[in-house]
């Protein structure tokens, strides 16, 4: 009894089973499209709904060129696109040129202008910073080399100037005082030949 029912219920699952495939299959074959869909799902269509005689497939005119209309569309297409793929690719490739050229030149300049920045003109003449700089503190160490012995000097002849000046503040003093002895005694010579002169008038008035 029980074998009888388990076989029973066997049978009921692998009709259920073939059921639902069937439904799935005619679900699928419901999907394909001879006017919709890829061209895959075309020729699966046109596979599908032909007939059978023994190895072959007998298939309608009217679907081989619609298929073969849908597939030179196609093609066309395909080509269509790439024929813009490939003009996009040379746009691209000709804007990449152009960047090239713009980023050569761009490093150029920036070449030159770091080159500029890096060099200093001096009466024409083109040097490093640092041979710039280092040219700058010798001109700046020779001027204040000049100007330290400038003020050496200055100082010097200062000194001597002063020396020279109280030198003839001397000199004048001392030619005063001369003058001042001399002139005391120019006066007293003169007095001494006054007094000689009035004593030899008053001798002569006695004789």
């Amino acid at each position: 009894m029980n074998s009888n029912k388990n076989l029973l219920f066997t049978l009921l699952c692998l009709v259920a089973f073939n059921y639902t495939n069937a439904q799935e299959t005619d679900t699928d074959e419901n999907k394909l499209s001879l006017t919709e869909g890829t061209i895959d799902n075309q020729f699966e269509y046109v596979i599908q709904r032909s007939n059978s005689y023994e190895d072959f497939k007998v298939v309608k005119k009217t679907w081989l060129y619609s298929l073969k209309a849908h597939t030179i569309d196609t093609l066309k297409v395909i080509q269509q696109n790439l024929s813009d793929t490939k003009l996009v690719v040379k746009n691209q490739a000709e804007e990449i040129k152009i960047l090239k050229d713009n980023l050569a030149n761009t490093n150029a300049t920036l070449s030159t202008v770091k080159e500029e920045k890096n060099n200093m003109s001096l009466f024409g003449m083109q040097m490093s910073k640092a041979g710039y700089s280092a040219l700058m503190w010798s001109f700046i160490a020779i001027l204040l080399a000049l100007l330290l012995l400038f003020i050496y000097k200055f100082r010097n002849s200062n000194i001597i100037t002063k020396q020279a000046k109280k030198s003839l503040e001397d000199t004048e003093r001392e030619f005063n005082e001369h003058r001042s002895i001399a002139l005391e005694r120019e006066q007293k010579v003169r007095r001494q030949l006054q007094d000689e002169i009035n004593k030899q008038k008053t001798n002569k008035k006695d004789k």
